[in-house]
């Protein structure tokens, strides 16, 4: 066989951090799939390669020793080593583009992701939020000492293992108690299954209890990541009206008639983007529907610990626990990167729900939910939710004040009695367009309005958080948007 004179590698580049040794397997690999390199071809030997890439001899000796131990090349004995001969029908196509150092394609088949954007964070600019918690108000030193005592006392007790995958006992506790003694529901640590946050909480709701094909109710605004999920599951997303007084109960009458409803996804305490709360009568209309036609309510309250005017209304699932799915987080309340949420359930609905978590997530963290669990017990978290709900009141009328002042009639919105966001539209249309153009070159980001929308007809408009920003980020932010809408202040 051919023993070639000279071999031509790719670069070999010691400035990369890719090491040496395999910088060559990856070449040689290539050149044989390329076809350059046929079976039974030889090889320079280890000190001839070595001196051609101007490499130490040990290196391409590392690298042969690889190539032989993947079946690329073969020992030939004293003759040298050469390409293995059974490696003929993995070659590629000689067309196959070439791709930029360092990326590559997969050659099967996979799921591509749906076309919505990832909600990444980071990125230039200030960010109006959807209604954030400020993260720089909870203490640090609180949040260490919590985390530290939560491992000592693991460490104590040998749980620092695998788990059930339903959450930290400890946390499922002092979640049942919150919920029985301030939201009135009738729950044990059985009923309660920790999750990655909100979202992961609707996820693995939805998962557990949709199939393909199967009608799930949303209204004509509500949180995309939702719907996202529900599509995703392949689950026939319909939309019902919305007004002033929650979801329209008459719509999903008729919707129900219309489809086999397996679920409807609310907001009810403060209905996501628009803050309105559903009215009581409305309530007990949805469990009645829900009773007739078969269906389970997703109840999700994500920001019930953020009250200004009056005492929140109990959640549904305090009156129907046997037709509402609760879903809940901490996140507001604590910080939205611990990521803890849950759901409230009955036992039998947890424990399949916690056959999925068992399927994506083994065991949960549970440092993070025994940290939690120290916080709530110690009374910390409701010392933090007293301290913040008193500047987050005083920064929702500095917000108030600012949009009026900035935008005038240009804007319309409510007050929100609870929550976290204002619900702004505008009396042009064009300066919600030009806004969500602009926004951008004006140091901005925000979420679209498009984001909240799932049927034509519905209105559109930003749900702006104020609770995440200090009065002078709020005005400065508020300022910028008014430039991008092309909106003069009043004098």
């Amino acid at each position: 066989m051919l023993r070639p004179w000279k071999i031509t590698l790719g670069r070999i580049d010691p400035a990369l951090k890719t090491p040496l040794y395999l910088q060559i397997v990856r070449a040689i690999i290539h050149e044989i799939e390329r076809g350059r390199l046929p079976p039974q071809a030889f090889l320079p030997s280890s000190r001839e390669l070595a001196t051609i890439l101007g490499v130490n001899r040990k290196t391409v000796v590392l690298a042969y020793e690889d190539l032989i131990a993947q079946g690329w090349l073969m020992s030939d004995g004293t003759r040298g080593t050469v390409v293995a001969a059974l490696i003929t029908d993995l070659r590629k196509p000689p067309a196959r583009p070439a791709l930029p150092s360092g990326t590559s394609e997969p050659e099967y088949r996979f799921r591509a992701p749906p076309e919505r954007p990832l909600a990444l964070p980071g990125g230039t600019g200030l960010k109006l939020d959807e209604g954030a918690p400020d993260g720089r108000l909870f203490p640090a030193d609180i949040l260490s000492r919590a985390y530290r005592t939560a491992i000592q006392r693991a460490s104590r007790d040998n749980r620092l293992q695998y788990r059930d995958p339903r959450g930290s006992p400890r946390l499922r506790e002092a979640i049942a108690a919150m919920l029985r003694g301030e939201r009135g529901l009738a729950v044990t640590p059985d009923d309660i299954c920790i999750t990655r946050g909100s979202q992961n909480s609707i996820y693995l709701a939805a998962r557990t209890l949709l199939n393909p094909g199967d009608t799930v109710l949303v209204e004509a605004l509500t949180y995309e990541p939702a719907v996202a999920a529900f599509t995703d599951l392949g689950a026939k997303v319909v939309p019902v009206g919305l007004d002033a007084f929650g979801a329209d109960v008459e719509e999903i009458e008729r919707a129900c008639r219309a489809h086999r409803v397996r679920a409807i996804f609310l907001t009810p305490h403060h209905q996501f983007p628009t803050t309105v709360a559903l009215r009581p009568e409305r309530r007990l209309r949805v469990l009645e529907l829900a009773r007739q036609f078969g269906f389970a309510v997703i109840e999700d309250d994500y920001d019930h610990e953020f009250h200004f005017e009056s005492q929140p209304l109990l959640p549904m699932a305090s009156y129907a626990p046997d037709r509402v799915i609760y879903v809940g987080s901490l996140s507001k309340l604590l910080l939205p990167t611990l990521r803890i949420g849950y759901i409230a359930a009955p036992r039998s609905f947890i424990d399949a729900v916690a056959h999925g978590v068992s399927l994506t997530d083994g065991m949960g963290n549970t440092l993070t939910e025994d940290a939690a669990a120290d916080l709530i017990d110690e009374g910390e978290l409701r010392r933090h939710a007293r301290r913040t709900t008193q500047i987050y009141a005083k920064r929702r009328s500095a917000f108030d004040h600012a949009l009026s002042a900035t935008f005038g009639a240009a804007a319309t919105y409510r007050v929100p009695d609870g929550g976290l966001a204002f619900w702004v539209r505008f009396e042009e249309q064009g300066v919600l367009d030009r806004i969500e153009a602009a926004a951008p070159s004006h140091g901005l980001r925000l979420a679209h309005s498009a984001s909240f929308v799932t049927r034509d007809d519905a209105p559109r408009g930003l749900r702006l958080g104020f609770a995440s920003l200090t009065e002078a980020e709020a005005q400065r932010a508020l300022t910028s948007l008014a430039a991008a809408g092309g909106i003069v202040a009043p004098a």
